[in-house]
């Protein structure tokens, strides 16, 4: 039981930022990959934990890995495997409470303007270095 725990903690949930996840994102509806092994509940408590939201609803999907052709060179043991399954969780939110998807973080906004200040104080150190020799 302890392992579960600590095997819960260690999954980071990022909703998928999909053009069907965000048409469902109008009726409060959040797509999320997850383990194939997780229950609804632990769905439910992970999503209220890490946004800080209400859970009303949980539905889980689970999509079969696609055929894929290998071959260990031109004429050499040709065959057939198959890809990973995939979980999906679709998770509905109490009304009013919404997951951010598609904003950038406001940290990403202020480093972004202070990089060219640091890229020109940069140059000016290797400048500075060049003349000195």
């Amino acid at each position: 039981m302890a392992e579960k725990k600590s095997d819960i903690k260690l999954n980071i949930l990022e909703p998928r930022a999909t053009e069907k996840s965000y048409l469902e994102q109008t009726n409060r509806i959040y797509v999320f990959p997850v383990k194939k092994t997780m229950g609804k509940q632990e769905i439910a408590k992970m999503v209220e934990e890490e946004f800080k939201v209400t859970v009303t609803d949980v539905r889980t999907l689970i999509r079969n890995g696609k055929k894929t052709k290998f071959s260990k060179g031109k004429h050499a043991y040709p065959g057939i495997t198959h890809r990973q399954d995939k979980k999906f969780a679709y998770v509905r939110l109490k009304q009013g409470d919404s997951i951010r998807v598609f904003d950038e973080p406001e940290d990403n906004k202020t480093s972004a303007k202070e990089a060219p200040k640091a890229e020109k104080a940069k140059k000016a150190d290797k400048n500075a270095g060049k003349e000195n020799k």
